[in-house]
């Protein structure tokens, strides 16, 4: 298994895109979710003032028809539901199961406010 930076540093080329938020669809059984609470909130005014500052990571599956999976920002995501925008900035990865579940902790492990259960899945 790899170091989820080893993913796409040297092996794998990404790029930043702009999709439809219709393209893309949730991790299914995101352990850590998406909580509204006052940092939503503030997701949500910081989005609706400066726009999406950090791209959320996909990855394609086709399992989903033409739709790519978040791996990476969730709250991104549904803030931006939330605001009615139609896009978000996102980099599609090539990640297997492994990986994918391997960069969706290392993104969260970084946020202060974790509930007990996430920690312990982490």
């Amino acid at each position: 298994m790899m170091n989820p930076s080893e993913v796409w540093e040297g092996r794998r080329t990404e790029t930043t895109h702009v999709y439809s938020l219709d393209n893309i669809a949730p991790m299914a059984n995101n352990p850590f979710g998406v909580r509204d609470d006052e940092d939503m909130e503030a997701l949500v005014e910081s989005i609706r003032q400066f726009g999406v500052l950090n791209p959320i990571i996909v990855r394609e599956r086709r399992r989903f028809g033409d739709k790519y999976e978040i791996v990476s920002g969730h709250r991104r995501y549904e803030a931006c539901k939330r605001l009615g925008k139609f896009d978000i900035p996102v980099i599609v990865r090539e990640l297997d199961d492994d990986e994918a579940v391997l960069t969706m902790v290392d993104s969260n492990l970084h946020r202060e406010r974790r509930l007990p259960s996430e920690k312990s899945f982490g």
